[in-house]
């Protein structure tokens, strides 16, 4: 989604961002939808996800299902 239809937004960002700003920030849409960004490019594109997309993935990634791309 273009940042222009985002604007006015009001991003969180995770406690657990690095010092120089590098992670993610998500907006909840009106229309239910959530909108995420990296912080490092406010004025860039955001992707937006359903709620049922982004809670299966939360709940991949507290699984340890994505484990190996940390490595």
């Amino acid at each position: 989604m273009p940042a222009a239809q985002l604007a006015g937004m009001t991003w969180t960002k995770s406690s657990y961002s690095g010092a120089l700003g590098n992670c993610v920030e998500v907006a909840a849409l009106a229309d239910g939808t959530i909108a995420m960004r990296n912080s490092r490019f406010p004025e860039g594109p955001a992707l937006v996800y359903t709620r049922a997309e982004l809670t299966a993935f939360l709940a991949g990634a507290k699984d340890g299902e994505f484990d190996d791309f940390a490595r």
